[in-house]
């Protein structure tokens, strides 16, 4: 096919160019964000701790990879509440679809089934948890899909940083979310080496409207050094008096965890 560009004005040429590379097949989309779900077990008793454990690392890990879900995290508090103990387990999806679909993949797998029964058919006067809390969100445009840190210390000395951020509205929600995007926060952190996991929007959880992050550390004075440099940072500074970032925040929870000796961070 022969099209001819002469005379035409340039809005209808590059329409004509882009109509073209769709038909053709040349037109590549630009890469699709993940969506993240954290599944927050909590439980009480060292029993109910290591039938967790043994689900984790002996089914559902292991089915989740043989379903295509790779990078499983599984992190514990460092410093628990001793009537409210949490696990977190994150599972990154590269599609909405396989976020909605792989829990039934997985109750279809008899060799999951088998290996997780100890958990999935414990009776209700020995439950495997008090109860679970599920958080679903969609990666920043800025960081589109998951992170793998690059340390150096020991899996077991490795702190890994869960922030929240709150906001009063959508409005104010919206505003921090661009603040990371547009507005490079992303950029900042990467520029100290914060390894981080994931940026992402909470779509689904207890605490809307919020977004979520992970970052990872050597240790705790990994952590400390690196926020120092942040909190100085120029960038940063100007970034935080900008108009429209103003007041987007009404609360911030910051957690440490640590990874399971299994977890795949």
């Amino acid at each position: 096919m022969k099209i001819l560009y002469k005379n035409c004005p340039a809005a209808l040429v590059a329409f004509v160019v882009f109509a073209t590379c769709l038909c053709s097949g040349l037109y590549v989309r630009a890469a699709s964000q993940y969506y993240y779900q954290i599944k927050i077990y909590h439980f009480k008793t060292a029993a109910q701790e290591a039938r967790l454990d043994a689900y984790f690392q002996n089914a559902y890990i292991p089915a989740l990879h043989k379903a295509g879900v790779k990078n499983v995290g599984v992190f514990k508090v460092l410093k628990q509440d001793s009537l409210d103990k949490k696990i977190y387990v994150y599972v990154p999806y590269k599609t909405w679809d396989a976020l909605e679909n792989t829990d039934q993949i997985l109750l279809k797998d008899q060799q999951y089934l088998e290996a997780g029964k100890d958990y999935l058919e414990a009776p209700s006067n020995n439950s495997s948890y008090t109860r679970m809390e599920t958080i679903v969100l969609r990666a920043f445009p800025g960081a589109p899909e998951p992170g793998m840190p690059n340390l150096t210390a020991k899996k077991a000395d490795r702190i890994y940083e869960l922030r929240s951020y709150e906001s009063a509205t959508e409005k104010y929600n919206a505003s921090k979310v661009k603040m990371f995007n547009t507005g490079d926060e992303i950029g900042i952190f990467k520029s100290y080496d914060f390894n981080a996991i994931f940026y992402a929007e909470v779509i689904a959880g207890s605490h809307m409207p919020n977004l979520m992050y992970m970052t990872t550390f050597n240790g705790l004075q990994d952590n400390k050094d690196k926020w120092k440099l942040f909190f100085a940072d120029e960038k940063f500074k100007a970034l935080g008096k900008m108009a429209e970032y103003q007041k987007n925040v009404s609360k911030a929870e910051s957690l440490f965890l640590y990874p399971a000796d299994y977890s795949d961070y």
